[in-house]
């Protein structure tokens, strides 16, 4: 007699390249992938064709501390990169491993490589030769990054949308200068932490990206209230600003922009006077903290 009993396919059964890959694979944490490797050689080749065709490598998903041969070897066939995500890798990425990945990836258009500070001006001139449709960058607390390497970033990569330079203190006006000039579709910029930032920028920065909606100037203590003022003139679409730390931008420049519904990371000086009113007496409930 024919069994009835339905049989049971393997997973490997199903098509790779249609259904495992695409639709089955790219929902499991990539941790998760890599253990699948282990688990037999048909599944290691299924993993490496997946790694092969990822559009995504974040390095969170796997932790802080990748072995270097190991970040090699994931990436060693892949092409397809879209997004490149290697924050706070520090204690094992250099030019060395990052280099080629960059090199064989021209469709990367974010990478994220905030605190990575074992790399070189290298790599940024490697990013802007390899990725002329990068459209966000993160190099923030990347200390290596010099007006050189930002100059053929704004020459190679035009359409950058976001790019956030905290912390990146050997740039100063004329750098930043550059790259909004070249760069005009800026929507996003930080330039915190750096003390060399000046109004020369940030009237640069006003007059050449239109499309600016949010901007990080914490603690640059060169910006004074000329150049705030001309940013609220030029940037009609701008939504956010920090300002925190920057003591020479005060009210009578911030004012224009609050009355427009700009985000402000600075309380109007009353508002401020009054909550400092209420931690010295205590709670006061007859003061209106909403004047």
């Amino acid at each position: 007699m024919m069994s009835l009993t339905p049989s049971r396919g393997c997973l490997l059964d199903l098509p790779w390249e249609d259904i495992l890959v695409p639709h089955i694979l790219c929902h499991l944490p990539l941790q998760q992938l890599l253990s699948l490797q282990r688990v037999s050689k048909s599944f290691q080749s299924l993993i490496q064709l997946y790694l092969a065709n990822m559009r995504c490598f974040d390095s969170s998903q796997i932790g802080p501390a990748i072995p270097r041969a190991a970040f090699v070897s994931l990436l060693k066939d892949n092409e397809v990169l879209q997004k490149l995500a290697l924050q706070n890798c520090s204690d094992w990425l250099t030019d060395r491993e990052l280099l080629p990945v960059i090199g064989q990836n021209h469709h990367l258009h974010q990478i994220q490589l905030k605190g990575c500070a074992q790399l070189s001006r290298h790599a940024l001139v490697a990013i802007s030769l390899s990725c002329p449709n990068l459209r966000q960058l993160s190099l923030a607390h990347c200390e290596w990054v010099d007006s050189l390497s930002l100059r053929s970033l704004a020459d190679h990569c035009k359409a950058l949308e976001a790019v956030d330079l905290t912390a990146c203190r050997q740039l100063k006006d004329e750098a930043i200068c550059y790259l909004v000039q070249k760069c005009s579709r800026l929507k996003s910029l930080s330039l915190a932490v750096n003390a060399n930032v000046g109004d020369v920028a940030v009237e640069e920065i006003a007059k050449c990206c239109p499309e600016l909606e949010h901007l990080d100037l914490t603690g640059c203590l060169r910006v004074k209230n000329d150049s705030i003022r001309v940013l609220a003139e030029y940037c009609p679409k701008l939504r956010s600003l920090k300002v925190k730390h920057c003591h020479n931008v005060a009210e009578s420049s911030l004012s224009i922009l609050r009355s427009r519904g700009v985000e402000l990371d600075v309380e109007p000086p009353l508002q401020r006077a009054l909550v400092l009113l209420q931690d010295v007496v205590g709670f006061a409930p007859f003061i209106n903290l909403q004047i």
